[in-house]
């Protein structure tokens, strides 16, 4: 499993929870480009994370992610110890 499944998983969490498919995700696209991501959405997108790809992310990992790069590094990361 590489980055390309996360992003294409991404893209349809992103449409679902802002309810809108114009957020065009890139590595370094943060919380503050993006308006109404606050930490209920962020909830959101990790527990479909988790359950997508059968991962568990800990509160203080997500804490230390400055972008969606980080956050599909921490994915790939976690995904591939967890096959």
């Amino acid at each position: 499993m590489g980055p390309e499944e996360v992003y294409t998983f991404l893209k349809q969490v992103f449409k679902d929870v802002f309810g809108r498919d114009d957020i065009i995700l890139s590595p370094e696209l943060t919380a503050a480009d993006v308006v109404g991501w606050d930490s209920f959405r962020q909830v959101e997108i990790t527990l479909a994370l988790e359950e997508r790809f059968k991962i568990r992310i800990r509160t203080k990992e997500l804490s230390s992610l400055q972008n969606v790069g980080d956050l599909v590094s921490l994915v790939v990361q976690k995904a591939r110890k967890a096959s």
